[in-house]
């Protein structure tokens, strides 16, 4: 990122003292999708456009969605052509359909890869071009249509953050969008729309969440307001997450997991990222794998890189999965975290290591040097070159 690029991340308000904290108007509980057709009037919908995908028509949210759109007089254009990790040619289609059909709110129902799908389509939507061209910190510069959001994952945050996540097909690496006008304008989480997940999404997606907090408590960005989110973020997902693969039925523990993806989406759209969302960007743009798999992977090999230089910050997470050990140092909790960390992973069935995804030794030097050209890495609490990053990624091979 540009040096000039930090003058308009959280990093430069904390350093001098101030802090602005981006949020949608967020609606949250058991029910909350019934709103979800006032919510769109209060954006000036009249024909707004629904970015999904298959899974989630086959599970019939769709369907419930539309029934309350209906109910309000609106009738949406329906775009289900998104898959994992969302394309840049599936983002251009669905802006065509959008322009075609006259739409003027764009409603994600989704995952993370329809909730990033959707800010694309709303970015085309205000500012044409290319989707590849906006990467990096503030690029979208026009205004943009009204976004509402509405996950039925636990884990992305996107339903409140200022992040757009694309996948460039020609390079295979995951381009990072972000700025304070991608933030959605009201953001709908319904923990009931959470129990048609598959397992391993369950899993993924709330070690996704747990990176989030993570994250963002340690970053050069952090700051006291996005702090709350993360660490209680952080408590949550130890809390509930197993208990959701134990008992997928159990309400409390989904509601648990529901609100720890809300505080992690707060935590880190406003305090940002680190070395292992910037890694696991370039993994995933290179072998399609899911997001969260990869961040359970990496996660415990970066907390202990990062506790090298800044161990200090880990104490209050480590506590959070109650690791309190009085008199110990602090990188050795930290070290403890970590293990606690690939614990939880073992727990729910993730991979040890990077080659079992498909990773290679031959990939490790180019994925380094495109973690570099991350926005996360920025606000990573260690500076880091591409020689730290490869030792990552083989420590993690």
């Amino acid at each position: 990122m540009p040096a000039a690029s930090l003058a308009t991340t959280p990093a430069a308000a904390t350093a001098a003292g101030l802090v602005k904290f981006q949020a949608p108007e967020i609606v949250f509980g058991p029910g909350a999708l019934a709103e979800a057709g006032y919510c769109a009037l209060r954006l000036g919908a009249k024909r707004p456009m629904v970015v999904t995908d298959e899974g989630i028509i086959e599970v019939g949210w769709v369907s419930a969605l539309q029934q309350h759109l209906h109910e309000v007089g609106l009738t949406p254009v329906i775009v289900s052509g998104v898959t994992p990790n969302p394309k840049e040619h599936e983002i251009a289609a669905a802006h065509t359909r959008y322009a075609e059909e006259g739409c003027d709110v764009v409603i994600a129902l989704g995952g993370g890869s329809a909730m990033d799908a959707a800010k694309g389509v709303a970015i085309l939507a205000g500012n044409g071009g290319r989707i590849l061209d906006y990467g990096g910190v503030d690029q979208v510069q026009g205004r943009i249509p009204p976004m509402l959001m509405i996950p039925t994952t636990s884990g992305t945050g996107a339903d409140v953050s200022q992040f757009c996540i694309v996948t460039d097909t020609t390079r295979r690496v995951k381009v990072t969008i972000m700025g304070r006008a991608l933030v959605p304008d009201i953001s709908i989480t319904d923990p009931r729309l959470l129990v048609t997940m598959p397992e391993w999404l369950n899993a993924a997606t709330g070690l996704d969440a747990l990176t989030h907090g993570i994250e963002a408590f340690v970053s050069r960005a952090h700051n006291p307001l996005a702090d709350v989110h993360a660490l209680s973020a952080i408590g949550l997902v130890d809390q509930h997450l197993q208990r959701t693969v134990a008992d997928p039925g159990d309400d409390g523990a989904r509601v648990g997991m529901a609100q720890a993806s809300l505080n992690a989406g707060l935590a880190f759209s406003n305090a940002i990222l680190g070395a292992t969302h910037a890694m696991s960007h370039q993994v995933g743009g290179l072998l399609d794998a899911p997001h969260g798999v990869i961040n359970g992977i990496l996660l415990p090999h970066v907390i202990r890189y990062n506790a090298k230089s800044s161990p200090e910050r880990f104490l209050e997470i480590a506590a959070r999965f109650g690791i309190v050990v009085p008199g110990a140092p602090a990188d050795e909790v930290a070290d403890r975290l970590a293990e606690r960390v690939r614990a939880l992973g073992d727990s729910l069935g993730v991979p040890k290591s990077l080659s079992a995804l498909g990773m290679t030794e031959a990939d490790v030097e180019l994925l380094s040097r495109n973690s570099l050209e991350d926005a996360c890495i920025t606000t990573n609490p260690r500076h880091s070159e591409a020689a730290d990053i490869a030792r990552i990624f083989r420590e993690a091979l």
